[in-house]
């Protein structure tokens, strides 16, 4: 009979530092494991690990991508990551995976999506499952984003599902948000809003290749002129817009430069700094209002009452305000 796995040993705090920042990625993925799990003993010692690496973070690059599914954010991410990677930058690349409704489960197919960046010695990707969280994006992402900083990434990419919610947690999160447009496609298939484009500091028309070229250099030109008419997200930072391709190549060097360029801007206006800054207290916000949520459920009065209240507003007995009242005095 086979003898049974052994289990692997817990890493002491300390080995879990010099590991980090010595750019192990084994430790590194522990490290991220340990952030990511709800065990209380655990988020204890990841706490301890966050605080002694914290002098070692903020270097880096934080850079979010976002579009339409289909916009080919996995494939723009892998070809530009390579090019960084093959140029001796490091890339660590968090990508949001969505999270079943059903069974909590995620795909986490970012693997298998960026093959060449994956297996790139320069580069590290981390599916971060959105585990139901606000917006799709983990409330621990930005844990793991301050880890890829102390193991010495020189780029951290963040991935989001798609349109929607999520983009406004990741862009509190990310110094230079960056929208992946469409060629061709409606305006109702672009789910591309105000509220969106507000958001971004670079937009790139992405796929402008082949018979597509031309119609990819027409949108640039049209969303560069419906910029004119929305607030910078960057203030004194005129969002620029450009056509890039994945299958040629084509583009990624400019996408880069303006990359750069903003990063350059939010550094000599001191915007930077305070954009960290405003980044670290809504974090800290958000995991208050986390916390609290989680206090909330797990109070015994709450658990007690929460059936027979649910049960009340399904029957059309209770509205949705009296029930949550009935529940908000179960936990004084």
């Amino acid at each position: 009979m086979d003898a049974p796995p052994r289990r692997r040993r817990a890493l002491a705090l300390p080995e879990l530092v010099d590991g980090v920042t010595a750019g192990d990625r084994a430790v590194l993925g522990r490290a991220i494991t340990l952030v990511e799990s709800e065990l209380p003993a655990h988020q204890d010692l990841a706490q301890e690990l966050l605080t002694a690496l914290l002098p070692r973070t903020g270097r880096a690059a934080r850079v979010g991508v976002t579009g339409v599914p289909g916009a080919g954010k996995s494939t723009f991410l892998e070809a530009l990551g390579v090019r960084l990677a093959d140029g001796g930058q490091r890339i660590a690349v968090l990508a949001i995976d969505p999270s079943s409704g059903r069974s909590g489960g995620s795909i986490l197919g970012d693997k298998t999506r960026m093959l060449r960046l994956g297996a790139h010695p320069g580069a590290f990707i981390r599916p971060s499952p959105s585990a139901g969280s606000l917006g799709g994006v983990h409330r621990k992402t930005r844990e793991t984003l301050l880890l890829c900083e102390a193991a010495g990434f020189d780029v951290v990419f963040v991935e989001t599902v798609g349109v929607g919610q999520s983009e406004v947690a990741v862009a509190g999160m990310v110094d230079t948000f960056l929208v992946l447009m469409l060629a061709g496609a409606g305006d109702e298939l672009q789910g591309i809003k105000r509220g969106i484009l507000e958001l971004a500091e670079l937009l790139v028309v992405h796929k402008a290749d082949g018979p597509q070229k031309d119609a990819a250099e027409r949108a640039r030109r049209q969303q560069e002129g419906a910029l004119h008419y929305l607030q910078p997200a960057t203030p004194g930072w005129t969002t620029p817009v450009l056509t890039a391709s994945s299958l040629t190549g084509e583009g990624l060097d400019a996408v880069w430069e303006a990359v750069l360029a903003h990063r350059a801007h939010l550094a000599a206006s001191g915007e930077l700094g305070r954009r960290r800054l405003a980044q670290a207290e809504g974090w800290m916000w958000g995991m208050v209002q986390a916390e609290v949520w989680r206090r909330f459920r797990a109070h015994p009065g709450v658990a007690e009452a929460l059936p027979a209240i649910e049960a009340a507003l399904r029957r059309g007995e209770l509205t949705a305000v009296a029930a949550a009242a009935r529940l908000l005095a179960c936990a004084p």
